[in-house]
């Protein structure tokens, strides 16, 4: 079986979200993550992973600010197909903007 990574995009800031949330709200989302998480794992192994914010951007030329809207993570093994088939109803997707991203890791011949 494959292993991926998980990113979640949100057009808001993982903190900003976590700041401006009630605790019932943040009570009804991890509720609603923990109930997708229990389907999921009938079919694929799923790992937490964490919330995430972006610092910066180092390039050759410097450091700037990042624009990148990764605002969490996760592991998944399984096969890709079924994956991809349980994100389509991933809470995260209930926020205005949001999008995940799945990537395979790959394995390094040699090391």
């Amino acid at each position: 079986m494959a292993k991926y990574m998980v990113l979640y995009n949100s057009k808001v800031k993982a903190s900003d979200n976590m700041a401006n949330s009630t605790p019932e709200e943040m009570q009804s989302s991890m509720a609603a993550w923990i109930k997708w998480k229990e389907e999921a794992e009938k079919t694929v192994k799923f790992d937490w992973g964490l919330p995430l914010q972006a610092v910066a951007r180092v390039t050759s030329k410097g450091i700037d600010e990042s624009d990148s809207q990764i605002s969490g993570h996760s592991f998944m093994e399984g096969e890709k197909e079924e994956i991809l088939e349980l994100l389509k109803t991933h809470p995260h997707l209930d926020r205005p903007g949001a999008s995940i991203d799945l990537l395979e890791m790959l394995s390094m011949p040699g090391v």
